[in-house]
């Protein structure tokens, strides 16, 4: 079969496409199944279910005392107590114990006296005081559950209590997981270093994972050739076993190779080919033998948005239950936000309260950083018709945690560090979890107008003062005109040129960039490491235009490291723990201060204070000497301003 290159047609909106898919597949619903009530938890009952016996089951004493005829009782009183004869008159009962034979009440254990005739009952009971009756709590043949209700646990109480031991509920639905590629291999089979070429098949697990938060069974079938007829035979296969939901991953796309589209326009009905959301554009809906058919994009995070968009609510739906209501939040955006109309736009953010007001920082990389949502507080959802947010702006945000934990999370943007990240282990640690930290690289010069337009509550900064050799305190009236900081030394460390392992193009300092053969990979504008690098050419008189890199950007200095360790670059200005993570050659150009600046009212925050006795402790600072690279002298000191 000749490979060529598809496009996409009538692209749909996203609610659109979703109302496409969902009233293609109205009908579709999950026969009953009859399981044990102990197994039934979050399960929709199929029919209202009725007791099989009365609780309780017999009379019982509600409390512990004395089981007595009530009518025997109502003459006494404190001082005048009724003598009861033990055994016949007055019987000793705990509480849930059987009523005797001949009594109607319990006088509480407080108010009665044993003596060696009987008890001296000094307080009257009325009929049934302090007795829980026969079916008091349940009647036998009175209905427990409704039909169509989601079994909780104290349902599960009730039932089993009530003598119902086994309940019908809906059948979960079979989902079926069919990665694609010819490249892609479970994990598992995988060795370092890893063959240039491979995909590891890791959007599988991530995909069964949501489907079985949904209530769903999940089968991750094995990687699947790019054979058009290969996966035509998985989807087939995957019909004729009586999966109710199949999932293909990657293949849906426009490329040559994507042979998705045409397997399931053959195979069946294709209902949805690309819709008006990003990430997530290449989405495939379809329907093979009447079953839903779903084509995942293969980039990550196009992925976990079109299984939230589609597949989610079809689940919830064939089961017959409501979805987890999506919880929103009022943000301001702490940074402009471009998005191009005519899409509506899926961005991860990170957030923060402060002051009155929740911040929300998008967080940089494309569709294929998976790393993103494992660092994403929330999604922010750009509407087609606009053409993105202004600084300030107001908007919705969907929450990805809870909205409690916003209270006690600590934003931070400015330069990066690997001892931030070290910072916000600790933080978490010593708080039992309750303080975490949300961190945005935006570089030294991004962090200090950040602290300055109240959207982060610190910031790393390493400016370097070209004139005086100090770092960040001529910076701060530069960037800082309203709000009062403090200056707090978090490390010193070595910045340097960080190299291949053996130098094997022997460079010997920043003279040897504008040599033809030298690439370099450079650090974003404003970051404290471009400024260094821009001083060390200067000083040399080096043109940054004759150095060969110069305008290609990473935003850590582990992005940086792994530029030079895979082969995109020679050479790149970072840090010496960087280049230590990673094994690289490492040629040391300056010691610099790295300072965090928070906002001075903010130091009687309790979480700052928490995070100030972190960095001022022993432990800490052995950790972070462990990294290496780094020196703790000055650790936890305010500078002067």
């Amino acid at each position: 079969m000749t490979s060529r290159r598809h496009t996409y047609r009538n692209l749909k909106p996203l609610d659109e496409a979703r109302e496409i898919f969902l009233s293609r597949f109205r009908d579709l619903g999950m026969e009953p199944e009859s399981i044990p009530v102990r197994r039934a938890l979050g399960r929709m009952s199929v029919h209202a279910v009725k007791a099989a016996r009365s609780v309780p089951a017999y009379h019982a004493a509600a409390v512990d005392g004395v089981a007595v005829r009530a009518s025997s009782t109502f003459s006494a009183f404190p001082e005048t107590p009724v003598l009861l004869t033990a055994g016949t008159d007055s019987i000793p009962v705990n509480t849930g114990h059987p009523l005797p034979e001949g009594t109607d009440a319990v006088v509480m254990i407080e108010k009665a006296e044993r003596t060696g005739a009987g008890w001296e009952i000094r307080e009257a009971v009325y009929p049934w005081q302090h007795v829980r009756k026969m079916g008091e709590d349940i009647v036998k043949g009175e209905i427990i559950l409704p039909a169509h209700h989601r079994v909780r646990a104290f349902d599960q109480g009730a039932l089993m209590a009530a003598g119902v031991l086994e309940i019908a509920v809906s059948r979960r639905p079979r989902v079926l997981i069919i990665p694609t590629g010819s490249e892609v291999v479970p994990p598992e089979e995988v060795t370092d270093p890893i063959r240039p070429g491979l995909i590891l098949e890791v959007n599988g697990q991530v995909l069964q994972s949501m489907a079985e938060e949904c209530g769903a069974e999940c089968t991750l079938a094995r990687p699947v050739p790019d054979k058009p007829e290969k996966i035509r035979a998985s989807v087939l296969s995957g019909i004729d076993e009586g999966y109710d939901v199949l999932l293909i991953i990657a293949g849906s796309s426009a490329g040559s190779e994507d042979h998705t589209p045409a397997v399931l326009r053959e195979a069946g009905e294709l209902l949805v080919h690309g819709v008006t959301v990003m990430p997530g554009k290449p989405t495939l809906l379809a329907a093979v033998g009447n079953r839903p058919v779903v084509g995942i994009p293969g980039y990550p995070v196009s992925a976990a948005v079109s299984f939230r968009e589609f597949v989610s609510p079809l689940l919830w739906r064939i089961q017959g239950l409501e979805p987890p209501e999506r919880r929103e939040v009022e943000v301001a955006i702490g940074r402009k936000l471009p998005s191009s109309p005519g899409l509506e736009e899926h961005v991860r953010v990170i957030l923060g309260r402060i002051g009155e007001r929740v911040v929300a920082i998008p967080l940089t990389g494309g569709a294929g950083m998976l790393t993103s949502l494992v660092r994403a507080d929330g999604i922010l959802r750009i509407p087609p018709e606009t053409s993105g947010y202004s600084e300030g702006e107001k908007a919705r945000v969907e929450l990805l945690s809870s909205p409690g934990e916003l209270e006690n999370r600590l934003l931070t943007l400015g330069s990066h560090d690997l001892t931030i990240d070290l910072l916000a282990s600790a933080l978490k640690e010593r708080s039992e979890g309750r303080i975490t930290v949300s961190s945005s690289n935006v570089g030294s010069m991004g962090g200090l107008a950040a602290v300055d337009k109240g959207i982060a509550h610190f910031a790393g900064s390493h400016l370097l003062d070209t004139e005086t050799g100090d770092y960040n305190r001529s910076y701060l009236g530069r960037f800082i005109k309203s709000t009062p900081v403090t200056l707090v030394t978090l490390v010193h460390r070595w910045q340097g040129l960080m190299l291949p392992k053996g130098n094997p193009k022997g460079i010997r300092g920043t003279a040897d960039l504008t040599r033809e053969d030298i690439r370099i990979i450079n650090r974003q504008a404003g970051s404290g490491t471009r400024i260094l690098l821009d001083y060390e050419l200067g000083r040399g008189g080096i043109d940054p235009a004759a150095v060969r890199g110069y305008a290609d950007e990473e935003y850590t200095h582990m992005s940086v490291a792994m530029a030079v360790t895979s082969g995109r670059a020679d050479a790149g200005m970072g840090i010496l723990a960087a280049a230590r993570a990673l094994d690289l050659d490492f040629i040391p150009v300056t010691r610099e201060r790295y300072d965090l600046v928070i906002p001075t009212p903010l130091l009687e925050d309790a979480r700052i204070a928490l995070m100030l006795d972190i960095i001022r402790s022993p432990e800490f600072q052995r950790q972070v000497l462990a990294l290496g690279g780094y020196e703790v002298e000055e650790t936890g000191r305010i500078q002067a301003l």
